[in-house]
């Protein structure tokens, strides 16, 4: 039974980091939108942020420059977590700071930086 759960996630595995990429970057991409197309002036915090985000979700979600995007967007969401979420009194319950989706993308980013784009990805295509 374990062979074939095994063989089954290596043979979802490309498809799965696929989803899970363009899944991620789309809603990263929609928190930058959102910072740039509000009244926030490019050159604040706020909007170098959703810079970032926007064009770092893209690059998620086709797979180029990957590791480097997810790297600076896991910093971007743990420097979001740090200025404006915790405090002493709830930094480690980011529930009740209402920073539960920074650490999330902040692991989200971290994993797929660590793991890479995958086989489905414009990265793969260049180092072939």
């Amino acid at each position: 039974m374990n062979n074939l759960f095994e063989k089954l996630s290596v043979a979802l595995s490309p498809i799965t980091l696929l989803i899970a990429r363009v899944v991620i970057g789309y809603i990263m991409v929609l928190h930058g939108l959102q910072k740039l197309t509000g009244d926030m002036p490019l050159f604040s915090l706020f909007g170098i942020g959703g810079l970032i985000e926007t064009v770092g979700g893209l690059l998620i979600i086709v797979g180029l420059f990957t590791r480097a995007a997810a790297f600076l967007l896991a910093g971007q969401m743990a420097v979001a977590y740090l200025m404006f979420h915790a405090s002493a009194e709830t930094f480690f319950n980011p529930i009740a700071n209402k920073g539960e989706p920074a650490v999330l993308f902040c692991m989200a980013f971290l994993f797929i930086f660590v793991t890479g784009a995958g086989k489905l990805s414009i990265d793969a295509k260049i180092t072939k």
